[in-house]
């Protein structure tokens, strides 16, 4: 069930079946940080279960979710492709002066919006002379890591999202982190992420992206049973779903599929097209099980 052109999502993710404005309801913990930034991108969680080594498999769409639902909620428009996203960051001012500050300013801008609207090469491309020149700067080095995520760039996005837990001491892209390294087979590096993740338990989300790919680092190396138990460990898919629950559930639902169990995955692919019919390929999935 893989394949994709890089850009579509195969049947674990949203874009090809046409759920790429599909928003979740989270809280703000799950957002962002802040440090003076308005309408960075938000992320969607990595691909819970492409194989390690495949560039070609897409990982999840992320979204500039403030601007569009302002957008959404004002006037029903899209915004301009060529409008820059707005970001302020203080810290540059002591970095490179004033002037310069707001010029680099304005290039983050840009490559935030290009990437928000799946320009991952042209926010690339934008990107490499802030982080040339300010090397110590989280925001650039995150979203330039960001950027070689979505190009399936493995190493590079290591690179960069390494440098950026170490500047901010945060755990917050290491479910994306996780992903890369589970892509290039250091799998023992993933278990250690997934377990600082779990210990720092910054929100609900992003210990479930965390979990997912932990568990996809498990059934790669042919662990199923223990993928299995630490994907469904305390789990039960709840009678008001939020987008984290449903990713949950559907992945270890094909994780029951991959094991044999069949009347486990085909309850949970039951419970999931019973709230939402349209999430995915889940009715052709619990179809495919009969």
């Amino acid at each position: 069930r893989g394949g994709g052109d890089g850009r579509g999502r195969d049947d674990r993710g949203r874009d090809s079946r046409g759920r790429g404005q599909r928003r979740d309801d989270r809280s703000s913990s799950g957002g962002r940080r802040q440090s003076g930034r308005s309408d960075w991108p938000d992320r969607r969680p990595p691909d819970p279960n492409r194989p390690p080594a495949a560039p070609e498999r897409a990982v999840e769409e992320w979204i500039d979710e403030g601007v569009v639902g302002e957008a959404a909620s004002s006037s029903g428009a899209k915004r301009s492709r060529r409008s820059p996203i707005r970001v302020e960051v203080p810290e540059l001012r002591g970095l490179v002066g004033a002037e310069r500050a707001k010029k680099l300013q304005e290039i983050l801008g840009r490559a935030a919006r290009d990437f928000s609207e799946d320009r991952f090469s042209d926010a690339r491309k934008a990107l490499r002379p802030v982080v040339e020149e300010v090397p110590d700067l989280p925001e650039g080095r995150e979203l330039m890591g960001l950027c070689q995520y979505r190009l399936g760039r493995w190493r590079e996005a290591i690179k960069e999202l390494e440098a950026f837990r170490e500047l901010t001491g945060s755990a917050e892209q290491n479910p994306v982190l996780a992903d890369c390294y589970r892509a290039v087979g250091r799998h023992a590096r993933v278990a250690e992420l997934w377990e600082e993740l779990r210990e720092a338990s910054p929100s609900a989300e992003l210990v479930t992206e965390g979990r997912i790919v932990a568990a996809g680092s498990l059934a790669d190396q042919g662990e199923l049973g223990a993928a299995i138990v630490l994907l469904g460990k305390g789990f039960r898919f709840p009678k008001q779903p939020r987008e984290h629950h449903f990713r949950r559930a559907y992945a270890l639902a094909d994780l029951y599929e991959r094991a044999g169990d069949v009347p486990q995955a085909r309850s949970l692919f039951t419970k999931i097209a019973a709230v939402d019919p349209d999430y995915l390929d889940v009715l052709a999935r619990r179809a495919s099980l009969d």
